[in-house]
């Protein structure tokens, strides 16, 4: 049987990226503690979730990928024989930015990256003024404890990338988002774990938590939590977390129910491609 051990956070802005850099690494040690080999960290994880204004200095928490922080994470994943997925801010050069996760194999080794596709521009959400559209396609990383893929928050809308994530044998897919009070709430209860079932994987999903308003003050907003894991028949993996403590939350993952899934339901085998071209259609 293959069970392993997965994490996801949902924590707190605590003001500077130095700090939150490192209370992240307190969470890769405290969960190779309770023997985690992966975990993904929240959106833009060292930074404020800076999409409700649009404010150029922002763009000072971008960095190359791979560049200091996957460096820094490296060396944990190294020691801890850890997978850790990196939700950081993305400077392929000057002007040249993405929302991007970098995916660090259990011995340290970079495996890759992953860039949101679907920008958002909405009240609350002006992420057009930060980031680019994706270019990378929907890569699936061979790591230590499997198959995993990365889908970025805005992106969990879109039912084709899921899609394609499972296409290329992902196992494990991770949400990392930033998810304020609203039109999302039900959606954040559906969208996953209707993905999941109709992809046949696991879903991580992990949202912040707290009210940023000491960077922002009366632009803040407040992201509710509610992380959770959903497994490859739509069913949470244990308890979804809280609206509004910092939690690392952790569960064990049997990889051997999507095999058993996808033998009861057939859904790759009976998909009809040839019918689809209207989706990608201009």
């Amino acid at each position: 049987m293959a069970t392993i051990k997965a994490a996801i956070t949902q924590a707190t802005w605590t003001g500077d990226r130095e700090s939150m850099l490192a209370k992240h690494e307190k969470f890769v040690e405290q969960a190779a503690a309770e023997g985690v080999r992966v975990i993904c960290f929240q959106e833009l994880f060292y930074g404020p979730y800076f999409g409700n204004v649009q404010d150029k200095k922002y763009y000072e928490y971008a960095e190359s990928v791979p560049g200091p922080t996957t460096t820094r994470f490296a060396e944990l994943a190294r020691e801890h024989n850890m997978v850790v997925v990196l939700p950081v801010y993305e400077q392929e050069q000057p002007g040249v930015l993405y929302n991007t996760a970098a995916v660090i194999d259990a011995d340290g080794s970079y495996l890759g990256k992953y860039r949101k596709h679907h920008i958002p521009h909405l009240p609350g959400f002006w992420e057009k003024f930060y980031f680019r559209p994706g270019n990378l396609g929907y890569p699936v990383f061979d790591t230590a404890v499997g198959r995993i893929g990365v889908y970025i928050c805005y992106d969990r809308h879109f039912p084709e990338g899921w899609r394609a994530l499972g296409l290329a044998g992902a196992e494990l897919v991770f949400n990392p988002s930033a998810t304020k009070p609203g039109l999302s709430n039900r959606l954040w209860e559906l969208e996953q774990p209707a993905a999941a079932a109709a992809n046949q994987y696991y879903i991580a999903a992990n949202n912040r938590i707290g009210t940023e308003s000491d960077e922002f003050g009366d632009a803040a907003v407040t992201f509710y939590g509610s992380s959770y894991f959903v497994d490859p028949r739509g069913n949470y993996v244990g308890a979804v977390a809280s609206t509004g403590t910092e939690e690392l939350v952790i569960r064990e993952l049997d990889l051997d129910v999507l095999r058993e899934v996808r033998g009861d339901w057939q859904f790759y085998r009976d998909r009809r491609p040839d019918s689809y071209e209207a989706i990608v259609a201009p």
